[in-house]
């Protein structure tokens, strides 16, 4: 029987490449055939899966389309809800067919497209695949239905395809938004249903991607269906136009580079220059009236986002903050001088130091010391969230825009720290495809929240912290290297509290914060400056509180301090290179003098020279 069903079917396909009258085959569909037997030299009857780019391959076709990608996938994650229950996967394709993100529904309909491989990484080309609603779509530059067999190949009758090209802020050929369903109950009605609503879903997202391309120009939308765009500067001279703008007013790239002066084209009223976002009538350049447009002005027109009052100037001990926490430490003292020196600079700021070293108390030091400090301080930690979770917490959403998501929708961490900081903790642990999108809200300064129709202007100062070596993760590719040198306006070294030249400082600071009623036994400082720490100030924190919470008669002793062993395999190693930190440190923060570093360290003044000695430390050093 299926035998019998191919050689029918390459019977009407050779019949509408001989043009035989009577074949019931559409204009258009005919005319592909013919393509794809005479041009392209294909077998109707051929069976096997598609060509499939490996994903390091469709990495590489990508990374060119990032920012119409990241356009894209909001109105393809509403696409593929809206048709969710009609059993189509919603894909978006490359100008030549290869799908680049893909959306499949559940259950059995996902299997099959899975089975027949139409997914992220196959290519439906017209050349390799024949007639399909994805090869034919691109090859025709026009919208198209492709409704069972009116597939070329036999082997694909199954499935019915609606695609929309897309094209580019310039007119260009971008890609392509393909819809496909196996569902065979359905008419061609719903399937041509379902093509007005991608159609419109590809003009969307040509319109935001146009925007966003121009969002520091004004932005006429132009009246009529056709949605036309045109973008201009502050002397009307015309900058851009998209591909049906150019085709209703003949414009050329050269035109366009040339700065065409927009009165050639449409004429507007003064008052358009004080427009906001606004409809209003406009007339053709002979000045008979058109129709009623769409005026949008810059960005930096429309979202100048002033604050409501002067910032408020700081005080001359702004930076007390910082000071604090560097104490005598030089290597922090360095690092707040430097903060000092770019004081409000919109730059990037990168905290680095081991987990527990106090790089969240620093980060809002640093917003503190800022002309935001009235304004939000917002902090999210990428290695406590789970991946899922990031990108509706960071980017927000509207409301419906997934199952589970708040009625109301979420403004999201970014844009809710506009006006202020930003402060993303353990950055190296968020996952690579947040990393793009963070990296364009750093370029472009808005967001998109998934599901919406528009960019959100933000502004914010962005601190991030991490643990570990970012350098080595962006040569190795574990981590952008653009992003990683977009967040490295300033990197700042915390050092470890093992590593700290004021620790014996540090101690006393934070058991007076945690047990101030206590003080300290001198064999329980002995083992406190002796102590790696391996994490850090929160660690410290923890065993003062416990001490202080058991200490007897408010004297904390060696016996109240929990400190588990560092390594059984390097404890005495450790033990003694922390040891020797901790004297090097006491003899030069009282400049050499043993009988002031022994009492520093609450030792005498015979042990400290014994141990001088025995750790072949040189005084004169």
């Amino acid at each position: 029987m299926a035998n019998l069903s191919a050689s029918n079917h390459v019977a009407r396909v050779l019949s509408a490449a001989n043009q035989v009258a009577g074949v019931d085959t559409e204009t258009r569909i005919a005319a592909s055939w013919r393509r794809c037997l005479v041009n392209h030299n294909l077998d109707p009857a051929r069976r096997g899966p598609p060509q499939t780019l490996t994903e390091a391959e469709v990495r590489h076709i990508a990374e060119p389309m990032e920012d119409l990608i990241q356009v894209a996938i909001p109105e393809l994650e509403d696409l593929a809800r809206v048709l969710h229950d009609s059993g189509y996967c919603v894909n978006l394709a490359d100008p030549n067919a290869t799908m680049l993100v893909s959306r499949l529904p559940d259950g059995d309909y996902a299997r099959m497209f899975l089975e027949w491989k139409i997914y992220t990484g196959s290519n439906f080309a017209e050349t390799f695949e024949g007639t399909n609603g994805l090869g034919t779509a691109l090859a025709e530059q026009r919208p198209i239905l492709v409704h069972g067999d009116e597939h070329f190949r036999e082997q694909w009758h199954m499935f019915t395809c609606a695609v929309s090209p897309l094209f580019d802020h310039a007119g260009r050929l971008a890609g392509a938004v393909n819809i496909t369903s196996c569902r065979s109950d359905l008419g061609r009605s719903a399937h041509e249903l379902a093509l007005a609503v991608t159609t419109e879903a590809t003009r969307r997202i040509e319109q935001s991607f146009f925007r966003r391309r121009y969002r520091a120009s004004w932005i006429a939308m132009l009246p009529g269906d056709g949605h036309g765009m045109l973008a201009y500067d502050d002397d009307r001279r015309v900058v851009g136009a998209c591909r049906t703008a150019r085709a209703a007013f003949g414009l050329t790239d050269a035109m366009i580079e040339d700065g065409i002066d927009l009165s050639h084209l449409i004429q507007l009223d003064d008052r358009a220059t004080r427009a906001s976002d606004e409809q209003i009538a406009l007339r053709r350049a002979d000045g008979t009236p058109w129709g009623r447009g769409h005026l949008a002005p810059p960005v930096r027109a429309r979202s100048p986002r002033p604050p409501s009052t002067p910032p408020r100037e700081k005080p001359a001990g702004q930076f007390s903050g910082l000071h604090r926490l560097a104490g005598r430490d030089p290597v922090l003292i360095k690092g707040v001088k430097r903060l000092m020196t770019v004081g409000n600079l919109d730059l990037p700021i990168l905290l680095h130091g081991e987990t527990g070293a106090g790089k969240d108390v620093f980060a809002r030091a640093i917003h503190t010391a800022s002309n935001r400090a009235g304004r939000n301080y917002v902090a999210l930690n990428c290695a406590a969230m789970p991946e899922s979770l990031i990108d509706a917490e960071l980017f927000g959403y509207e409301a419906g825009a997934f199952t589970g998501a708040r009625r109301e929708g979420s403004k999201g961490l970014i844009v809710q720290a506009s006006g202020g900081t930003l402060f993303l903790d353990e950055i190296g642990d968020m996952p690579l495809s947040l990393q793009t999108r963070l990296l364009r809200v750093l370029e472009n300064r808005e967001v998109w929240p998934l599901g919406a129709l528009k960019p959100v202007a933000v502004d914010i100062r962005l601190i991030s912290a991490t643990h570990r070596d970012l350098a080595r993760m962006a040569e190795d590719g574990s981590f952008r290297s653009d992003l990683y040198y977009r967040l490295r306006g300033m990197e700042i070294r915390l050092p470890a509290l093992r590593e700290r030249a004021d620790r014996k400082d540090v101690i006393a600071q934070i058991a007076d914060e945690e047990a101030p009623h206590c003080r300290i036994a001198a064999d329980a400082w002995a083992q406190l400056m002796a102590y790696p720490f391996p994490g850090n100030m929160r660690q410290l924190r923890h065993v003062l509180r416990l001490a202080g919470a058991t200490a007897e008669d408010g004297v904390i002793s060696e016996a109240d301090l929990d400190l588990p062993p560092f390594s059984a395999r390097s404890a005495e190693a450790d033990h003694t290179a922390s040891e020797r930190t901790a004297i090097v440190d006491a003899l030069r923060a009282n400049d050499g003098r043993v009988t002031d570093a022994a009492k520093a360290l609450g030792l005498s003044r015979a042990t400290l020279y014994r141990k001088i000695k025995a750790l072949g430390i040189a005084l004169d050093s």
